[in-house]
């Protein structure tokens, strides 16, 4: 049985104005989500890098090499409808956070993981008024009710657009906090990608790479780099 895939029928793809946004058009039909809705984007910028995804298209279309339609069409047909729901489940990252679970030993790990994600707690404090406390081990416990509502607040404020690239920030990273520090720009997207890895890294030092993990891992990092891309074109800037 032979592998469908939906053929290019279009010359070129343009942006123009929408109802509320910016819109792609085909030659002259405006692209849909899956779902049939009308694809109006926030941002020309975002409007524009679509575009470019959809004339790059050669005989056959590949979707994997569309993360920010991808992108798009998931804010519209899905995290639009389920706002409150999507949120609600980012923002329980906060209680158990990446960064607060910390290892008893080796020393050398201990030290490695309070000097790559202290810094990042201490941010977290200041800049978006919720303290987050460290622990020992992986029993979970629960941290202060009211940074968890500060934090939940933030999440909540997302558009679909923002908040559809946030969700993979904090799911790709394990962690609330480096997705807000993502989503701010506080430190660069390696070091911030580089920090939810510290226990795989220890791990390679002390066994080695495993081929299969690193290619695991590698996609996992281009995710996160279209994430973080996306979350910028939603606020007009060119996501690089």
């Amino acid at each position: 049985m032979s592998e469908w895939a939906p053929k290019r029928f279009w010359t070129d793809a343009t942006v123009t104005d929408a109802d509320g946004g910016f819109t792609v058009l085909l030659d002259k039909r405006a692209v849909k989500t899956p779902a049939k809705a009308p694809l109006i984007l926030p941002t020309q910028a975002m409007a524009q890098a679509i575009a470019e995804e959809w004339q790059a298209q050669t005989d056959k279309i590949d979707p994997n090499t569309m993360p920010v339609t991808r992108s798009a069409n998931a804010a519209i047909d899905k995290v639009r409808i389920q706002h409150a729901e999507v949120a609600d489940m980012i923002a329980a990252y906060g209680d158990s956070d990446l960064l607060c679970y910390r290892a008893d030993s080796p020393e050398e790990l201990v030290a490695r993981q309070a000097e790559t994600w202290d810094p990042y707690l201490a941010w977290a404090e200041e800049a978006l008024g919720a303290k987050l406390e460290p622990r020992t081990g992986v029993i979970h416990a629960g941290q202060d009710a009211a940074s968890l509502t500060r934090l939940s607040e933030a999440v909540h404020a997302f558009d679909p657009f923002e908040l559809t690239a946030f969700h993979d920030l904090v799911s790709l990273t394990g962690s609330l906090i480096l997705g807000f520090a993502a989503e701010r720009s506080w430190a660069e997207s390696s070091s911030i990608w580089s920090a939810s890895r510290v226990d795989e890294n220890w791990q390679i030092e002390q066994w080695g790479e495993d081929e299969e993990a690193q290619a695991t891992e590698q996609v996992k990092k281009r995710s996160f780099e279209d994430a973080l891309r996306f979350i910028h074109l939603s606020r007009g800037s060119n996501g690089l």
